[in-house]
């Protein structure tokens, strides 16, 4: 548990950092920058011990300004979900905002969901036409405040929502991971070729969709 605390303070520090910054382009180098070296080197890694020293980096699109995306938010119910996460049990999220004019770039709006449990936190999962081919089958992540994944918000109070950063679960990486997965209404028709990507052509990145819910 003290590599698990030290990791999720690691990846909050890299996140204050990206907040701080002027210089989009140059917080998301230091964001791939420190995740490579989180992923060789740390004993919370999803990179399998026995790959970390040779492991060459994180798969990333080129940085795309025009990924990086402004929206307010609308309230916005709907059903709690219960998200599949192994051997804690379910995850429930409820939806709790949805972003306003971002169809027009991305085929429909996203929701935005709030994690139970002590604290609670925001979590925003999608998946788009990439996925399954250029990137994780199962979607990618782009905010989860709980374990430090926070872009902020412009002065203006609009979310920062830059899909440079999208990530994929650490199930994607190792089977030592069961992630939740991107529901039906944050799966995208639009291709947002931003963030991590995979490893090879062909789809997914080192392991199946069907392994990370099991």
């Amino acid at each position: 548990m003290i590599e698990l605390w030290h990791w999720r303070r690691r990846t909050s520090e890299i996140y204050a950092a990206i907040r701080a910054s002027a210089d989009p382009a140059a917080a998301w180098a230091l964001w791939r920058e420190t995740r490579d070296a989180m992923f060789r080197t740390h004993a919370q890694s999803p990179i399998d011990v026995a790959e970390r020293e040779t492991y060459p980096g994180i798969p990333l699109f080129p940085y795309d300004p025009a990924l990086r995306l402004f929206s307010h938010l609308a309230p916005h119910g709907g059903a709690r979900l219960a998200l599949a996460a192994g051997a804690d049990g379910a995850v429930a999220a409820e939806p709790f905002a949805r972003t306003i004019g971002l169809a027009s770039t991305l085929g429909r709006e996203l929701t935005l969901y709030w994690i139970g449990g002590y604290g609670g936190g925001v979590f925003l999962p999608f998946a788009d036409a990439t996925s399954g081919y250029e990137t994780y089958g199962g979607g990618r992540y782009l905010l989860d405040t709980i374990k430090g994944a926070d872009l902020g918000q412009a002065p203006d109070g609009r979310a920062i929502l830059d899909f440079n950063f999208a990530y994929a679960p650490s199930c994607a990486h190792s089977q030592r991971f069961v992630c939740p997965l991107a529901p039906a209404e944050n799966r995208l028709s639009a291709s947002v070729r931003g963030g991590e990507r995979s490893a090879g052509t062909g789809g997914g990145l080192q392991r199946p969709v069907e392994e990370c819910v099991a």
